[in-house]
């Protein structure tokens, strides 16, 4: 598992902010194309690979979107400090005093906000307004700040993975460079069913890749790779914790946008078991993922999600258990191998005559 981890780290350090995601699309085709029949990248920017397999099993689907939250920058003042937007959902405490890398430059800089000390009372007391925070890149003025940036530009956190105390791993895009990852690992592998491993774009802002790709690829089956929402931090009441970091990787029941397929979570379940993989269920539903857009995608999708739990998610500096991201190659690769022998596809056509 250490190509994995280390594939995982790479994708982490590179910049794929929703709307340009080549970095990262370009790097996993350097790490894919060996192992794959055919692999090309549609209009939108998706990494649709093809894999065939060794039988006659079902079509299948594994999707995993490239892109991160990040920052669109909107203004450049006159004293060269830069007004943005945000590109998916990133709270406006999570942003002061982070550093940021802009454009195709990476023009070093860090989000500013008013001091403690110069602040009053009140607002000492209220939340931080994203309209009140701008980048600064230590330009003097207007002019020079325009020289090194342009409105439109997409910056990124500018934070490098680390290692960290118990087998924990922290960094920023691992939602969902650690799909990514995995799906890297899972297409070196032959399975009995053919195998389309999507590598989607504009996740975070509309689930817009998962709804192009499902449209070409026309699956039977899919399986979402994904990050997940994790607050197991002491004080939090056990109803609000949606998973446990290190408790293995986390089964999606139900969430906004999507009712897994239950015949597939049922599969996953014995398969886990059968080889003493650890899970865990997602106990909120809060989120959604690709899974919802693909599910509706031609006549019908069967979907299930594998997500790895990842604190303080979107933010430059999420957390998640080595041995979760392990366990959850390891049991997607299982329930793949197995997969044709336990799932049924019903197409049930009536014959009656209807009175109208």
């Amino acid at each position: 598992m250490k190509a994995a981890l280390d594939n995982l780290k790479k994708l982490t350090a590179l910049d794929g902010v929703s709307g340009e995601e080549k970095p990262v699309r370009d790097y996993i085709v350097s790490k894919i194309k060996d192992y794959v029949d055919d692999y090309y990248v549609d209009n939108l920017g998706n990494l649709i690979t093809y894999k065939k397999g060794t039988g006659n099993g079902p079509k299948v689907m594994l999707d995993a979107h490239m892109d991160e939250v990040g920052l669109l920058i909107t203004l450049i003042n006159q004293d060269g400090l830069l007004k943005f937007r945000t590109i998916g959902g990133i709270e406006a405490r999570v942003l002061a005093g982070k550093r940021v890398r802009i454009g195709k430059d990476q023009v070093p800089g860090v989000i500013g906000f008013k001091p403690l000390h110069l602040q009053s009372s009140k607002e000492r007391e209220g939340t931080v307004d994203k309209k009140q925070l701008t980048i600064d890149i230590g330009a003097k003025d207007k002019e020079q700040a325009e020289k090194m940036v342009e409105i439109g530009d997409l910056a990124a956190f500018d934070y490098e993975p680390v290692e960290f105390g118990d087998n924990k791993l922290m960094a920023k895009a691992l939602d969902n460079r650690v799909g990514c990852a995995a799906l890297i690992e899972l297409l070196k592998h032959k399975y009995e069913s053919d195998i389309y491993g999507c590598f989607t774009v504009q996740e975070e802002i509309g689930l817009k890749g998962a709804k192009t790709s499902t449209f070409q690829v026309e699956p039977d089956i899919a399986f979402v790779l994904e990050g997940t929402t994790c607050y197991d931090v002491p004080d939090t009441k056990e109803y609000g914790i949606s998973t446990v970091c290190g408790d293995g990787p986390a089964l999606t029941i139900m969430d906004r946008s999507v009712i897994a397929d239950k015949d597939l979570l049922k599969h996953i379940t014995e398969t886990a078991k059968l080889n003493g993989i650890p899970y865990q269920f997602k106990k909120t539903i809060s989120g959604g993922t690709n899974a919802g857009r693909i599910q509706a995608g031609g006549t019908g999708v069967k979907v299930a999600i594998i997500a790895l739990p990842c604190r303080y998610i979107h933010s430059p500096v999420s957390v998640m258990d080595i041995n979760d991201f392990e366990n959850m190659i390891k049991l997607a690769k299982k329930v793949l191998e197995t997969l044709p022998t336990s799932i049924t596809l019903y197409r049930e056509q009536g014959g009656g005559k209807v009175n109208v």
